[in-house]
């Protein structure tokens, strides 16, 4: 609930404040976005599968974008669009993480049903139940 509402808000505060990037900024931040967008979809992806850790979120996170900018900064100096590898790399590592989120997501009612009848067949056996003899 609180990354919906975190969300929101974002998004609204984006759109009252009157704040305009530079053409000259676009690439950084478009590089920027997209590392974002990929640790936010890897972080989801990792709670789902329960190894979720803020560290290593963290420090991901800055670190790809980081890169993704130096990147693109090294290859605007040299004149190579060196910011096209960042975009590769995230837009692919992206497009794997909303699949597996989506596979996650799609399989959670089979898993659910699946547990539960395992957990009936246990009470069935006795095993876990109450005991009826004294």
């Amino acid at each position: 609930m609180y990354i919906i509402v975190s969300v929101l808000l974002g998004v609204l505060i984006g759109f009252w404040l009157p704040i305009s990037i530079p053409a000259q900024y676009s690439i950084y931040v478009a590089v920027m976005l997209l590392a974002a967008m990929d640790a936010a979809a890897g972080g989801i992806n990792a709670r789902m599968h329960h190894q979720f850790r803020g560290s290593l979120f963290v420090s991901g996170a800055l670190g790809n974008g980081l890169i993704a900018v130096l990147l693109a900064y090294i290859g605007e100096r040299i004149g190579i669009p060196l910011y096209l590898a960042a975009v590769v790399v995230f837009g692919a590592r992206l497009f794997q993480n909303f699949g597996e989120i989506r596979r996650e997501l799609l399989t959670l009612p089979r898993n659910r049903n699946t547990i539960n009848k395992n957990t009936d067949k246990i009470q069935e056996v006795g095993q876990d139940g109450p005991s009826d003899s004294i």
